[in-house]
């Protein structure tokens, strides 16, 4: 027998104070309006890459690698990821995978905090 896991809503708050603060950042002309739509871009590009991933697993065909996964949320697809993991409940339980999509987020926050001027 095979049992749901719930989907949790932490993700969908995350992705949500993340959108708030890019646009915090857009009003404060702390980003370029380019950066935002680059994230929103890339992050649809990695969901829909998780969900190509989840289908050809399912169906015993070629996969993803992982690592071009983890690159594109390392290039701002990360909430993309995030979602996801949670709905699609695809790598979402593969520690190895899921500490490497942690630092991928960490550091592109980081550099996301230098474009804005954060540290200067």
């Amino acid at each position: 027998m095979r049992v749901k896991r719930k989907i949790t809503r932490w993700p969908m708050l995350l992705v949500a104070v993340f959108t708030t603060a890019l646009a915090v950042a857009l009003v404060l002309e702390r980003l370029s309006l380019y950066i935002i739509a680059a994230y929103a871009i890339v992050s649809l590009v990695t969901f829909i890459s998780y969900w190509l991933d989840k289908r050809n697993a399912q169906a015993g065909r070629w996969r993803i690698p992982e690592a071009h996964l983890q690159l594109l949320s390392l290039l701002g697809g990360w909430p993309g990821a995030l979602l996801g993991q949670n709905y699609l409940r695809h790598k979402s339980k593969k520690r190895a995978f899921l500490t490497m999509f942690w630092l991928t987020v960490l550091v592109n926050l980081a550099g996301l905090s230098w474009l804005a001027g954060a540290w200067r």
